[in-house]
């Protein structure tokens, strides 16, 4: 099955900006992971999604129970190494071209 990269991205909690959906009202962060094959097409593949997430692409706020919080945006994400496509992990051969595509 070969080695993963793990991504983390831990998102703080704060207070909505002008353009989200309610600005000023505080939000939830929480840690958020992600997996990539290691390989070159996986590396490769993490630079793209870096720059998604420098350009504030990767999360969204949402209200979820009357709670905003940030959830995952339009970018698909493996979130788990094992499982295949159902349970959002591998294996998925589709994913790494899918994901590219939407970058």
């Amino acid at each position: 099955r070969g080695t993963a990269l793990r991504l983390l991205f831990k998102m703080l909690s704060s207070c909505s900006k002008v353009g989200d959906p309610h600005p000023g009202q505080p939000y939830k962060g929480g840690n958020f992971h992600a997996f990539l094959p290691d390989n070159r097409e996986g590396q490769k593949t993490a630079m793209l999604l870096k720059k998604a997430f420098e350009r504030g692409l990767t999360f969204q706020i949402k209200s979820c129970d009357g709670e905003e919080r940030v959830t995952w945006g339009l970018i698909p994400h493996k979130t788990s190494w094992d499982g295949g496509k159902a349970r959002n992990g591998y294996p998925d051969a589709q994913y790494l071209r899918e994901v590219c595509t939407v970058l």
